[in-house]
């Protein structure tokens, strides 16, 4: 059944961007929570309900789920101390709020879907992770993940389904990892980090959007669902597969130890990787329409080829 309201927090980030035009398309009406409401309303225009806070949400408006994608941006500055109370509470205390919002309403939402990441599992080499695999207690980006995912625990008392997407590297051409990597190649800066044998767990937007509206309708999901394609690339290949199809060349080569003495431990984000199995998604019997990067990069780079002639 279509939603016949949706309240979404990060809503003009990358992925919430996509998501609301594709909820409008489908004529659910969209309250997007955000600080910056001038901000918000500029980019996504007036038949989107932008508010400054959630008690600016009617009583009687029906909510029906909530798709919160708030939280600071993890790869950016360094992770000093700071920064991570920064990256923390970005993700925690807008996921309190929403909740405690959530205990207000008569009628309250009946899922609430919460982003995570693959994070969530550390660092790993060439074995494979699933929704049952433990966190690394100790290593930020874990403890970021699994902080983020237990504050969404109190909605469940609330009668308020939880889901937990465990998102992977989001390709898009107008946002995201492959925006950067892209505009990089296209001036011949494309670069094996490392020795490129690091995993990399993606998904096509696309899929990504159809990922959170299932997890909003499909009332047999619950709890981690790992948001990736069913096909993990190195990071080696997957920069061969984007030279390859923007037709330039992949030359250079950046040493791990140049990013950790830059980054700090935020250079494990890209010297390591992890090999993310889309298990649950598979067997729900959901239908990618991307499973492998040549078909994504063939989608979102399909104008290259013609720029080129």
């Amino acid at each position: 059944m279509t939603p016949r309201g949706i309240l979404v927090t990060g809503g003009t980030g990358f992925i919430g961007g996509h998501l609301i035009r594709r909820l409008r398309a489908r004529g659910v009406t969209v309250w997007v929570w955000s600080r910056d409401t001038r901000g918000a309303r500029k980019k996504l225009g007036a038949a989107v309900n932008v508010v400054g806070t959630l008690s600016e949400i009617p009583a009687e408006t029906p909510i029906d789920g909530i798709v919160n994608l708030a939280g600071a941006a993890a790869i950016g500055p360094p992770w000093t101390r700071s920064r991570r109370r920064v990256l923390v509470e970005s993700r925690v205390k807008t996921t309190e709020a929403v909740i405690a919002w959530c205990a207000t309403r008569a009628q309250r939402p009946r899922a609430l879907v919460s982003a995570s990441a693959i994070g969530f599992y550390g660092p790993g080499e060439d074995e494979w992770f699933d929704e049952s695999s433990p966190p690394r207690p100790g290593v930020f980006q874990s403890d970021l993940c699994r902080l983020r995912e237990l504050a969404t625990s109190p909605a469940e008392a609330l009668g308020v389904r939880v889901v937990n997407p465990r998102i992977g590297l989001v390709l898009g051409a107008d946002g995201g990892i492959l925006q950067r990597l892209a505009l990089a190649a296209r001036v011949g800066g494309a670069a094996v980090i490392g020795n490129g044998r690091q995993w990399m767990s993606w998904i096509h937007i696309d899929d990504m959007v159809r990922v959170l509206e299932r997890a909003l309708e499909d009332e047999t999901w619950s709890g981690p669902v790992n948001a990736v394609a069913p096909e993990p690339v190195r990071q080696r290949d997957f920069q061969r597969a984007l030279t390859r199809a923007l037709h330039r060349p992949l030359l250079l080569r950046v040493p791990a130890f140049l990013l950790r003495a830059g980054l700090g431990e935020m250079a494990e984000l890209l010297i390591k990787g992890q090999r993310v199995a889309a298990r649950r998604l598979q067997a729900s019997g959901f239908q990618f329409a991307h499973t492998t990067l040549e078909s994504a990069l063939r989608n979102l780079t399909s104008n290259e080829k013609g720029e080129e002639t």
